[in-house]
């Protein structure tokens, strides 16, 4: 059986002949469906240059990344347009929502964008809702709730879809402590109940300690890889720590 996703040999370059940076030096790897798959590595490892690929956002400069058994690498852009839609949803550290639609606007655009019409959209939407806990205010603004609140929100939009795969670019980023624990805490808990496959770039070892695998980055390379195993919470973000040294 093949993997959910992989990650065959990547290489990205930016800049000229004269100037060239290497930002993915020959990455390869494998996550299989419904794991909670961290990336992590300091600013310039090449974390978000990977992420930007895997959600085709932005095109290697050589390798390949399988979906599925499918070379999304080799897609066109409206046929990488399709699969976006189709299959991945996106949270980002600045949720960016919408300030003229309300909560509830904001999580149902992407079933409007696959054609979704009628009670089906809104059905989808008051579930997802009401699984993370931000239906009471389903018909407020973004202004007018907190940045907990909307990045639930945002991460509501993301599910919506029955998305395959969700890519998160350091979700937590814009939120306290407090928030940013709360919302591993769901981020966790959807990728138990809801089965959902998960990736998540980010810098920090308090977030990362809620997924069961992860790759460290650095100039490019993944230089480490850590599954959780049997561990508890204390002892993984022990060995996180130690990873990070290497």
């Amino acid at each position: 059986m093949s993997a959910f996703l992989k990650v065959d040999n990547l290489e990205k370059y930016y800049g000229s002949a004269e100037n060239i940076t290497k930002a993915i030096d020959r990455i390869s790897f494998e996550i299989n469906e419904g794991e909670f798959v961290g990336i992590m590595g300091e600013s310039g490892s090449g974390k978000t240059s990977l992420l930007n690929i895997l959600g085709t956002v932005d095109t290697a400069t050589s390798g390949h990344v399988f979906f599925e058994g499918k070379d999304i690498s080799k897609m066109s852009e409206d046929e990488r347009a399709d699969f976006r839609k189709q299959n991945l949803g996106f949270v980002f550290q600045n949720f960016n929502l919408l300030d003229m639609l309300t909560i509830q606007e904001n999580i149902y655009i992407p079933l409007l964008l696959t054609k979704n019409q009628g009670t089906d959209v809104m059905k989808k939407t008051e579930k997802i809702m009401e699984i993370l806990n931000i239906k009471e205010i389903a018909d407020k603004y973004p202004h007018q709730v907190s940045g907990g609140q909307q990045q639930r929100c945002a991460c509501a939009r993301a599910l919506v879809n029955n998305s395959r795969l969700i890519l998160a670019d350091e979700p937590t980023g814009a939120l306290d402590a407090r928030n940013s624990e709360k919302l591993m805490e769901m981020l966790a808990d959807v990728n138990e109940k809801l089965k959902a496959t998960i990736l998540m770039v980010t810098h920090d070892p308090f977030s990362v300690v809620y997924c069961n695998h992860i790759f460290f980055l650095k100039n490019g390379k993944i230089s480490y890889e850590l599954y959780k195993g049997s561990r508890n919470k204390e002892e993984y973000l022990a060995a996180i720590l130690d990873a990070q040294k290497n």
